[in-house]
């Protein structure tokens, strides 16, 4: 095979490619001066160096010719912070930047730009994946390119994570649909969920004391999680850092920490959590709204079957149960369920008695009240209990749980810590009652909602679309006559409702008043003279009411 016909080999890059093309070209030239450069000496240096041998010769030229042992220097963009308020303002988009560059320099000829291809490389250069994907993005965007570290293994109830999650899945509640939010801590070492509650709507206070409460109880269905933690962290949700919820815990002397806003990679754990529930359950359930569908297919239908609320809660506590004794989550290997690496440490877990577990989250107004034949009044409610019979006159203090008024808990007075019993509410509504109050708030809301929506339609102008560069015109033809009437008859309207139609004219006032007087304006000169010539009255004459030399009138 003669020299013209062989193929061309291009080799691959290699990790021996140690030499640089300097190192390279030197020694080949250097050879070149000793008249010893052979074919096998470049074949040799193209392998070495990951290109062809064309490519190596082309290097011999340059050295030749030029002098360059290294490749041709190129013009470096530089990106300047105004290139990044650009980019910012265009949202990462380098050819909307090139080209805003191009219109500016239209104006000053002394401008360079330079090339759309120079311009990406140097974005692509000296801007890392993060700030690239921030700049189209966003702060979460930018995010997702970021490196996080691990926590180091601690033990079990070294510290707790808490969050809210609301599940996308409408359910039953009383024949209203609603997504349910679950509230729900986890232990970071274990990766046991220790505590959970779940409510039907946005939740308070009282869904994550609750939570708590579940958590720190070892008895079943909870058990054997539990205990004290040392630490619960949070991220900064109102209802976690609330006075009730982080007194409810410093009384158990356990710290409560708040993280930084817009941070969840602090608090992976109960994130990855959260993330879990979905893709491993929510997902399966009637209702599930971020289900795949057919296009055309409106996202509720009315015909769907959901849930009630209790089976929803059913179904949640089961794969808690499962995700507890028989799942096994990559965060331990992969081999432990959460019960075997519960029990599986020998860290001694701190328990806290039922009889201080009624004390807790209770909220207190630090009232003192007596138990009368009515029982004991309560926000202008009555409530009773068996024990508080032939006890009237006893003095107590109540306690209760946010948001909740059906029972409270009844305290000595004397021993704040005794706890007395519970009292219910005496007249509670019927079922019947609660749904027709119901009903009508609804549609009072319906009503007014109307009635926003109606003035909003009043209150805006609508304008017909532009595509030419003019003024705005408005879409609502009106004539001179139409909109005077409008004008006139909203005036009236106005003035209609502040008329009171059973006003009476005020009496006249007594004569002792005082009245306004008049200033007399400056009387020509005949009337001066006129004036002039008139006697004087006496000092004691008291001056006519119709005198129209004093000002005054009757």
């Amino acid at each position: 095979m003669t020299r013209s016909s062989r193929p061309s080999r291009v080799p691959q890059k290699s990790a021996s490619a140690l030499v640089s093309r300097e190192g390279t070209v030197s020694r080949l030239m250097a050879l070149d001066g000793h008249g010893e450069l052979a074919t096998v000496h470049v074949r040799l240096a193209a392998t070495a160096s990951g290109v062809s041998e064309r490519t190596v010769w082309n290097w011999l030229a340059a050295a030749r010719t030029q002098g360059r042992l290294t490749a041709q220097a190129r013009g470096t963009v530089v990106v300047t912070p105004r290139l990044r308020a650009l980019l910012a303002l265009w949202g990462g988009n380098v050819a909307a930047v090139h080209r805003h560059l191009v219109a500016e320099a239209t104006s000053d000829p002394t401008a360079t730009v330079p090339s759309l291809r120079a311009l990406q490389r140097a974005v692509m250069r000296e801007l890392t994946a993060g700030e690239r994907a921030g700049l189209r993005g966003g702060e979460n965007a930018r995010r997702r390119h970021d490196v996080f570290g691990q926590r180091p293994r601690q033990w079990r109830n070294a510290c707790w994570e808490g969050d809210h999650k609301r599940a996308p899945v409408r359910v039953d509640v009383e024949g209203t649909p609603q997504c349910p939010w679950i509230t729900w801590f986890i232990d970071c070492t274990t990766k046991a969920i220790t505590g959970v509650a779940v409510t039907p709507h946005q939740p308070s206070r009282d869904a994550v004391l609750a939570a708590l409460r579940t958590g720190i109880s070892r008895e079943e269905p909870f058990g054997p999680f539990g205990g004290l933690p040392e630490l619960v962290r949070v991220d900064r949700g109102k209802e976690f850092l609330c006075r009730t919820v982080t007194s409810a815990l410093g009384a158990l002397a356990v710290p409560v920490h708040d993280l930084p806003a817009y941070t969840p990679h602090l608090k992976g754990t109960i994130e990855q959590l959260n993330d879990a529930v979905e893709e491993m359950l929510l997902v399966s359930l009637p209702g599930y709204t971020r289900r795949a569908r057919p296009a055309g297919t409106p996202r509720t239908s009315e015909q769907e079957e959901l849930l009630p609320f209790a089976a929803f809660v059913q179904c949640l506590l089961d794969w808690v149960h499962w995700w507890n004794t028989e799942h096994h989550p990559a965060g331990l290997g992969g081999h432990l369920t959460p019960l075997q690496a519960w029990q599986a440490d020998p860290t001694p877990v701190e328990d806290v008695s039922q009889q201080h577990l009624v004390l807790f989250a209770l909220e207190d107004d630090g009232r003192v009240r007596v138990i009368t034949t009515s029982g004991v009044t309560w926000r202008r409610r009555a409530y009773y209990a068996p024990w508080m019979v032939g006890r009237t006159g006893t003095k107590v203090r109540l306690r209760h749980l946010p948001h909740h008024d059906a029972q409270i808990e009844v305290f000595d007075a004397a021993d704040p810590t005794r706890h007395l019993c519970t009292a219910y509410l005496a007249d509670p509504a019927s079922e019947e009652q609660r749904k027709a109050l119901r009903a009508a708030r609804q549609a009072a809301a319906r009503a007014l909602k109307a009635d926003l929506k109606a003035a909003e339609r009043l209150r805006r102008d609508r304008y017909s679309a532009a595509t030419t560069p003019a003024a705005p015109q408005p879409r609502d033809a009106l004539t001179a006559a139409e909109a005077q009437e409008q004008i006139a008859r909203t005036n009236h309207k106005d003035l209609a409702a502040r008329a009171l139609p059973d006003l009476i004219p005020p009496r006249e006032p007594p004569t002792s008043w005082a009245r306004p007087v008049r200033c007399p304006r400056p009387a020509p000169a005949a009337d001066e003279a006129a004036r002039a010539a008139q006697p004087a009255a006496p000092p004691d004459a008291v001056p006519s009411p119709d005198d129209p030399t004093t000002g005054r009138h009757s």
